[in-house]
């Protein structure tokens, strides 16, 4: 029990987030170890997205707590998560426009990574050759194709130094090569030891990555486990499908 706790790196306890009278999350109860790439699915709707930005800082919870590496960071903003290590993507990419692709990444090495800027100028270049950018570093961002913009999320993520990697939905939008180029890339920075909790409704593209699987459905958390064992789960496939399952 002691060398399982001394390998989570982010927990949360009794997590629930309401607005008003909904309730979005509830009882949430979640660790990730070092190390480790659990995906999260479930219908619209399920919480999943809101879960990511409670992790993230984004959103406070109502009540419960958040703890990286032991430490309680339940009240701490974003901005501070991500300079501890914890970083994440956004389903809809979100770049600085009228800036460069390495301007971008530069920028989340200097201010997320807090890196002086010599350092920040290597990691930066580290971070787009990594997501397979060096060919459009100079290019502008708003220029940038889909793929390409998914990519530069990637990168800026990685020039702040995660430890903990959040994307949402990274995969939308993109055709079946796309998703998979990108799938190359963050089983990339997953294999350089970056933890990853990746929400995708595209299942078979997030599998290739996950080793565990967890599934939501009307914020709860109702399967968690190995990835084709929770997908086979009686209650997995109704919050998919509706209806009873025989």
């Amino acid at each position: 029990m002691t060398a399982e706790l001394n390998d989570t790196v982010l927990s949360t306890s009794g997590i629930h987030k309401r607005f008003s009278a909904l309730v979005v999350l509830d009882a949430i109860d979640f660790s990730l170890r070092r190390h480790e790439a659990v995906g999260i699915v479930g219908p619209n709707g399920a919480g999943k997205t809101t879960l990511l930005s409670v992790l993230a800082g984004a959103l406070p919870p109502t009540s419960g707590s958040i703890h990286f590496h032991g430490a309680d960071v339940t009240g701490l903003p974003a901005s501070q998560r991500c300079r501890l290590g914890i970083v994440r993507t956004h389903q809809i990419p979100r770049p600085f426009n009228g800036m460069t692709v390495f301007e971008n990444v530069f920028v989340a090495a200097t201010n997320g990574g807090q890196f002086k800027r010599e350092e920040a100028n290597r990691r930066a270049i580290e971070a787009i050759a990594a997501c397979g950018m060096l060919r459009v570093a100079n290019r502008r961002a708003e220029t940038l194709g889909l793929l390409d913009r998914k990519r530069l999320e990637l990168a800026r993520a990685l020039g702040a130094d995660p430890s903990v990697l959040l994307l949402d939905e990274i995969g939308g939008g993109l055709t079946d090569s796309e998703a998979g180029e990108l799938v190359e890339t963050i089983r990339g920075l997953h294999k350089s030891g970056i933890a990853i909790v990746w929400i995708e409704h595209i299942v078979h593209v997030l599998l290739q990555v996950a080793e565990r699987l967890i599934c939501m459905d009307a914020g709860r958390i109702i399967a968690d486990g190995e990835p084709r064992a929770v997908m086979a789960d009686k209650a997995v496939i109704s919050a998919y499908l509706g209806g009873s399952v025989h």
